[in-house]
This record gives structure tokens, sequence and C-alpha cells, in this order.
């Protein structure tokens, strides 16, 4: 009798993070450390596409561990040679619209890195669309050495000068260690969080 490995419930998880890699090397380990384990619960990584930062690092650790990585990128960057010449799968875009929302519709969950402002726009984007119930799927920012807790308290700040209602606060989820991340999404995707509410 054969046996036959179980599917994970998380299929695909989309990165967003940084096309440098920083000043401090924990956020490098961090992204492979992601990679790996996605590779391992053979779970696709879905990125932006690139081969240099944090998201070539993240790439590069998921294909070495046998992984899936589809890499979503826009002409022009193509064009400069970013792009990660060894991805399962690269899909090439017009613009960066449309790159995020292939992003969204290859993936499950979401996870946040460290990054820039490129990196804000995008957690900022799938974090709205879940305020305006246009998805339920989980968001996880990956606070690396702390790199993310000004931006938590930003968020506290918001709720509480009531610019978002209380609960807000359950649109993300917020993990320390990079070994978390699969197992803080499989949890959320076995039980959903509710959507919260958005009255005006």
């Amino acid at each position: 009798m054969t046996h036959t490995p179980a599917v994970p419930s998380l299929q695909s998880l989309c990165i967003f993070c940084g096309s440098q890699t920083g000043n401090n090397p924990e956020f490098r380990i961090a992204a492979e450390t992601v990679g790996r384990a996605l590779a391992a619960n053979g779970t696709a990584l879905v990125f932006g596409g690139g081969r240099v930062g944090l998201m070539g690092a993240a790439a590069d650790a998921a294909l070495a561990g046998g992984g899936t990585v589809i890499g979503v990128i826009p002409e022009f960057l193509k064009n400069k040679e970013l792009a990660h010449t060894g991805a399962s799968e690269m899909i090439v875009v017009p613009d960066m619209h449309t790159r995020k929302r292939v992003m969204f519709e290859r993936s499950d969950a979401f996870c946040i890195l460290p990054g820039g402002v490129g990196t804000l726009e995008e957690m900022f984007e799938i974090v709205t669309w879940r305020q305006l119930h246009r998805h339920n799927k989980p968001i996880i920012i990956l606070n690396t050495a702390g790199y993310w807790s000004h931006l938590m308290g930003l968020l506290d700040q918001i709720i509480a000068a009531d610019f978002a209602h209380k609960g807000h606060d359950t649109l993300v989820t917020v993990v320390e260690r990079a070994e978390d991340v699969v197992q803080t999404v499989e949890a959320e995707l076995a039980n959903p969080k509710p959507p919260v509410r958005f009255d005006v």
C-alpha cells in the first residue's frame, strides 16, 4: 500500500520584501529560512521575480530545497536583467498593478519581510483589500530584529485615533521568528479569522 503525502493547506505563499539585503545579516537569514521552510512544506513561493536582495535570497533558498518558485515581474524590470533565471515559472506582466494582481491571485497567504517603500506599498494594499472584505487570506508580518516594530506602533496609533476600528489589528499577524511563518499561516487557514467591520 503506497502512502500519499498530505497536501499542505498552504499551497502558495507570497512574500513582499526588499530588493536590497539591508545592513543586518539577520534579514537575509530570515528570508532564506522562509524559503527553505516553504520548500520543506511543499508550498510554492510567489514573489516579485527578482534575483536580487531579500527576494532573491528567499527564492534561492526555496529552489535549493527543491521547492517551486513563481516569479511575477514587469517587463521593464525584466529588461534590466533583474529577473531570476532559475525560477520554476516566470510571469512577465506589463506593469506594477498587474504584477500585484497576479501575485494576489496566485497566493493563499502573504508574508511581509523587511523592505523599503515598495514593500510597504504592497503590504498596505493587501491589508486594505482585507479590511474591505475583498479577501480573507492570512497576512503575516515577519518582525525580524524588530524591523517592523515602529510600523506596528503606527497601526496601533491609527486605531487609537479612531481612523480604524478596534479589531483592525487582527488584519495582520506578527511573528518574530522566520521559523514560525509557515505554521502560523497553516493555523489561520485551518481556523480563519472573522472579517473585521469597516463601518463609516
